[in-house]
């Protein structure tokens, strides 16, 4: 039976996996496919894995990377600490029962892709979002030294509300990260967060987890006050093919 993988989320439009895993497998000569399996609910889940018992593994994007938890017999030590998960590795008994294990590969992603550009000045970061992406960067910048503050459409115990971002804070936080889905194909391209981007400079970095398109308007907005900017794409590679490492161990 040709094994299967796949992603999970909704919409899907904007995935790149597909495309890529099924080149992949096309070069490499892998007797294996990649379908989206875009579902508006994740009770669907139990139904995908029954009509395909040879799936091996799935990614999952958004809205699901918190409430996939849900389905998980395991999680790894960095899923449980982030408490989201973008990479499920399938194994099956012999009757055919699914057994699901979750992995997050966003960590290794982001890291690996920023810290060549991370400066002597970038020691504060703000962190645009409050979803499953954002747990994976605050994470990652705890293992870089970096603080970071949550930035979110309301305030809360764990997140400033973008009404709150003063000259100052904009000022001493020169790293930037978009890790909301405003900007995304399917998402509103012509979207951004709201934050004052007339106060941005040469000093800053902005960083879009988003890939899809590579260049939003986020990014646009900030290279056009000099900030230095980075697309999600290096990201989403590199995690993608930490995916079918996790997948094949």
């Amino acid at each position: 039976m040709k094994k299967e993988y796949g992603i999970i989320g909704y919409p899907l439009k904007q995935s790149a996996s597909p495309a890529f895993f099924n080149k992949k497998f096309a070069d490499e000569g892998i007797d294996a496919q990649y379908i989206p399996f875009e579902i508006a609910d994740i009770r669907e889940l139990p139904r995908i894995l029954s009509e395909h018992p040879a799936l091996c593994g799935f990614n999952v994007t958004i809205p699901y990377k918190l409430l996939v938890t849900e389905y998980l017999e395991g999680m790894s030590d960095e899923a449980k600490a982030i408490e989201a998960v973008n990479v499920v590795k399938v194994t099956h008994d012999d009757d055919g029962t699914p057994h699901l294990t979750g992995y997050n590969s966003d960590v290794i992603g982001f890291t690996r892709s920023i810290a060549p550009l991370v400066k002597d000045n970038h020691t504060k970061a703000l962190i645009l979002g409050t979803g499953g992406a954002s747990k994976a960067i605050a994470y990652s910048l705890k293992q870089l030294n970096i603080d970071y503050l949550h930035v979110s459409r309301k305030a809360s115990d764990k997140a400033i509300a973008y009404n709150d971002l003063t000259n100052e804070i904009i000022e001493r936080h020169t790293l930037i990260i978009n890790c909301t889905p405003l900007g995304m194909v399917g998402h509103g391209e012509n979207l951004c967060p709201d934050i004052p981007y007339e106060k941005l400079n040469e000093t800053h970095l902005l960083y879009d987890v988003v890939y899809n398109p590579e260049e939003t308007l986020f990014l646009r907005k900030g290279a056009a006050q000099g900030a230095k900017i980075k697309s999600g794409y290096e990201m989403w590679y590199l995690q993608a093919l930490a995916s079918w490492e996790i997948w094949n161990r």
